[in-house]
């Protein structure tokens, strides 16, 4: 059996709009909901390769499985459009498993675009607890905005999820930092975290818990290395993270290719979820290594663009950062730091950054090159876009090819 799919308008202005179709789709009243960010549809989640039928648009795809509440619209790492379909059980049983791990229900803030995974979730959560989520005043991220906003919080407990970029932000503005310390919780995904970044959170008082998850999981399924209640985490024999448990999607809509390669069914008849993730299991905690198709290959060394992130967060004077490979004549590809000053540093001496890379993790990893940005970009709900600090990379060093400098 099918139920109607309705695209809905999730801007941050109209939340209470989507969370009436959200309470709907739920309990099966109403038609299942597509958030998005405007008032249409998106491009259709089209096939990669002419050899596979191409799948219907959203606009055309009018219905979905009668179990589905919920499709989200995702590019991924590849920028080809997908719809991930999420039930109505999965979606209760990671609020109900984040409220489990955070010690009950609370009101939100919510700083994240609904029409994503994790800003939907801040709506799904407050829906299923009876409270409303308080929206900060419209625009780009703000301390002082997100300060005002956490001033509006009337519940007794208060949870707030966030991206690095926005935790880095908050703890260099005074007020920013002072309301970021009065949360219960501060769920922080969406990209990798660099270890000092949490360091230096942790140590102001900020109750921060690092999450991993995805859409194809209804957000954050892994707190600190700890999976949630129901959730199941094992490494593939080439490190590949793979997640089961009663959070994980029906599918991808009008996608069945991608069904099939990321949806398996052991001996047991679990299914599992295949990520694009490497990881480590340190006494039954994950730690996540990165993206297998993110590792670079420099002078015929692979180099995990992660660890190297993770090394240049020691730096004193790096905020942030992302490392990146550009095509050298030399190398193959030349390894690359975008590095975003801490405010009130300087920007790191080139030598400096190459010397601890070095030592740390061995002289293939240690950049080539350092390009000093404001900002990075960033794409969907706040992550970092790989592709497009490649460009500027590539545009900032001029002609490929090039194997010293910085």
């Amino acid at each position: 059996m099918t139920r109607a799919l309705r695209a809905v308008p999730a801007g941050l202005d109209r939340v209470d709009e989507l969370t009436a179709a959200l309470r709907a789709a739920l309990d099966g009243s109403g038609p299942a909901v597509l958030p998005v960010a405007g008032a249409t549809a998106p491009a259709p989640f089209a096939a990669p390769a002419p050899s596979i039928a191409p799948a219907p648009s959203t606009a055309a795809a009018s219905t979905v499985p009668d179990d589905v509440a919920v499709v989200v619209a995702t590019s991924g790492s590849t920028g080809t459009p997908r719809g991930v379909m999420l039930s109505a059980g999965a979606l209760r049983a990671s609020a109900q498993a984040t409220d489990a791990r955070l010690g009950g229900p609370a009101q939100w803030l919510l700083t994240l675009p609904p029409e994503h995974v994790a800003g939907l979730q801040v709506v799904v959560r407050s829906l299923l607890a009876g409270t409303r989520p308080v929206v900060p005043a419209p625009g780009n991220f703000r301390p002082d905005a997100f300060a005002a906003a956490t001033a509006r919080l009337t519940g007794d407990r208060r949870f707030v999820s966030l991206v690095p970029t926005q935790l880095h932000r908050l703890l260099d503005d005074a007020a920013g930092r002072a309301a970021l310390l009065t949360y219960d919780a501060v769920l922080l995904g969406g990209a990798a975290t660099p270890p000092a970044l949490l360091s230096r959170a942790r140590d102001a008082g900020a109750a921060v818990v690092t999450t991993y998850g995805m859409s194809e999981t209804c957000g954050g399924c892994v707190y600190d290395g700890v999976p949630l209640d129901g959730v199941r985490v094992r490494l593939s024999a080439d490190d590949a993270v793979e997640l089961a448990g009663p959070v994980l999607a029906t599918g991808y809509l009008g996608r069945p290719d991608l069904d099939a390669d990321a949806f398996t069914f052991d001996h047991d008849g679990v299914r599992w979820l295949r990520t694009s993730d490497l990881g480590r299991s340190d006494g039954g905690r994950l730690t996540v290594l990165g993206r297998a198709d993110d590792v670079l290959v420099t002078g015929g060394v692979k180099v995990a663009p992660a660890a190297v992130e993770r090394a240049l967060a020691e730096l004193p004077g790096v905020g942030e950062a992302c490392v990146v490979g550009v095509p050298d004549a030399e190398w193959g590809q030349a390894v690359v730091a975008v590095v975003v000053p801490r405010a009130g540093r300087r920007a790191p001496d080139p030598a400096e950054v190459r010397a601890h890379v070095a030592r740390t993790l061995g002289s293939p990893a240690a950049p080539r090159h350092v390009v000093v940005v404001e900002g990075l970009p960033l794409r969907g709900p706040g992550k970092v876009d790989r592709r497009a600090v490649t460009d500027l990379a590539t545009a900032r060093l001029g002609r490929p090819g090039r194997s010293a400098g910085t």
